[in-house]
Formats: C-alpha cells, sequence, structure tokens
C-alpha cells in the first residue's frame, strides 16, 4: 500500500468532474466525501447544482457513493436519502477499509474505482494507500476554524507537486 499524500488530479470544484472525464478514465464508480467535497458541513440537504450532477453521473452509468467519517450517520444518511445514493459511514480514513467495503458493495474493484474529497490526510492517504486514483477538491464553504485553515496551508505543497504533474500530463 503505497503511502502518498499527493493527489491524482486537482479541481477547484465537483463541477470540473464530468462523466465524460471519468469514462476517459474508466471511472465507474465514484466514491466521494461529503463535508468541505460535495457540501459545507452545515448544509443539511443537497442544492440544485448538486443533484444536476449526480443526476448526470448517473444518467452516464457511474455510481457514486459517499464514504464518510462522520461519528453520526444521521446527516449523511438524509443528504444520501435525498440524492438517492449510497453511503459507507465510519469509513476511517485513511484506513481502506471503508473504501474496500464500498466497493464490494457496489461490486467494483480499483481498476474502475476513483475517490473524491478534499483533505489529504484521509481522503487522498485513503484513495493512495487502496491504490484508486485520488481526486481533491477546494473545500466548500472554504476552511473555517482556525485547525481547518492550518491543515488546507498544509496541503498547498502537495497540491502543487500534482498541479505540476498534470501539466506535465495533460498539457
Amino acid at each position: 500500500m503505497p503511502f502518498s499524500l499527493i493527489p491524482s488530479r486537482l479541481f477547484e470544484s465537483y463541477h470540473e468532474i464530468t462523466p465524460e472525464l471519468l469514462r476517459r478514465e474508466g471511472i465507474t464508480l465514484l466514491l466521494s466525501d461529503l463535508d468541505y467535497t460535495l457540501a459545507p458541513k452545515s448544509v443539511r440537504r443537497p442544492d440544485p447544482a448538486l443533484r444536476k450532477w449526480i443526476s448526470a453521473l448517473k444518467a452516464a452509468g457511474i455510481q457514486v457513493m459517499i464514504v464518510s467519517n462522520n461519528r453520526s450517520s444521521a446527516r449523511v444518511a438524509e443528504f444520501c436519502e435525498d440524492l438517492k445514493i449510497p453511503y459507507q459511514g465510519h469509513a476511517g480514513k485513511p484506513s481502506i477499509r471503508g473504501l474496500k467495503s464500498a466497493m464490494a458493495r457496489a461490486g467494483a474493484d480499483r481498476g474502475c474505482t476513483a475517490m473524491l474529497g478534499d483533505k489529504l490526510l484521509t481522503d487522498m492517504l485513503a484513495a493512495n494507500r487502496a491504490g484508486i486514483p485520488a481526486f481533491i477538491v477546494e473545500p466548500l464553504g472554504g476552511a473555517v476554524t482556525p485547525w481547518q485553515k492550518v491543515l488546507h496551508a498544509l496541503q498547498a505543497p502537495f497540491k502543487a507537486v500534482c498541479r505540476r504533474r498534470s501539466q506535465n500530463i495533460f498539457g
């Protein structure tokens, strides 16, 4: 299991991840963090833009499953129920246990799965350890608390490496 904090791809927002991009990469299962990745933590229900994005992925045959470390599954369950997508709670990221369980539930393997998140120490590390593409986005709602600001500032050098690699690969 590789120990790397460097994301495979860097995006400003989940909106940039299109069904075409995922199909081109052979991705048919997109695992995703919820808080600050698809919605700010304070948001209880998915907004119209997220609903439209999830619908477009589903229409393209791409499964989406939330993989969350949340201690309480109430908000995650409610959010996912609204979107009509499954979730894997108590994932324990950066452990790969939750990702493996989610892939097994979806009937998918590493070759067709990617992980989307906003944090290096949980989402990206788990994806890299599991051997799947690690897509990082800037946190929705921004870093709010002083601790979040520190964490996101510490991510900058790793994102810069990802950005350089992407420029070399994707021009």
